[in-house]
């Protein structure tokens, strides 16, 4: 399915793929609430990249939110190549993670509340996989926008790591980094799901309660 092997180390930044100059073609509108995908987003709207395994069923979790959440895109983050497309991700060769880019109204849904769904929608003790899904791009890891949202990521991983220590998890590997770049995949897989109903979705939680409320300072 894929050009190359998958891998499970991340590779340099001089051994990435070169990938392109200009943008992949993708969605203009979201498919299932119509906003736009890049904007422009309502005023006090936040953006948080969020990687949590296969990107199709990890968007729907959080297009499906009950309130705060204006729009929702996948894509590619986290690594070195310029522009990647889907195949050169999951060679491993362009050090990126599939994410998640949810924009929301942090009045309305606080991220501590967004992370918690982030958090019990997937195992952030595995490393560079989820379930069957092996490789680089399937790591754990949320991606910031400012220090304040990097203090409530820090914040909550630290709760959420103690509550699986406390059920006999190992240690969280979720990794925590600003966001560089944010690279929209391809139209096709933007709600892919919502497309294809039918369709993978490899998503799965620990089933342990992830705490909220941590008390993180502005």
């Amino acid at each position: 399915m894929f050009l190359f092997r998958k891998k499970a180390e991340m590779p340099g930044a001089a051994d990435a793929l070169p990938g392109r100059p200009t943008p992949l073609p993708t969605a203009e509108r979201h498919y299932v609430n119509g906003n736009p995908l890049k904007g422009p987003y309502p005023d006090g709207t936040e953006t948080v990249v969020l990687g949590l395994g296969c990107f199709w069923g990890a968007e729907r979790r959080f297009w499906q939110m009950p309130e705060g959440v204006f729009v929702t895109a996948v894509g590619y983050a986290g690594g070195y190549t310029p522009n990647p497309t889907y195949e050169e991700v999951c060679s491993g060769q362009t050090g990126h993670n599939e994410v998640v880019l949810v924009a929301f109204d942090p009045a309305v849904l606080p991220l501590e509340s967004l992370l918690r769904t982030f958090f019990e929608s997937h195992n952030p003790t595995q490393g560079m996989r989820q379930g069957n899904d092996m490789g680089t791009q399937y790591r754990s890891g949320i991606y910031t926008d400012g220090d304040a949202q990097a203090r409530t990521a820090e914040a909550v991983r630290t709760a959420y790591a103690g509550a699986l220590r406390e059920k006999g998890f190992p240690e969280v590997t979720t990794e925590i980094k600003p966001l560089e770049t944010f690279y929209f995949a391809e139209a096709y897989h933007q709600q892919y799901l919502a497309k294809n109903p039918g369709g993978y979705c490899g998503l799965g939680g620990t089933g342990v309660s992830c705490p909220v409320g941590v008390g993180v300072p502005a």
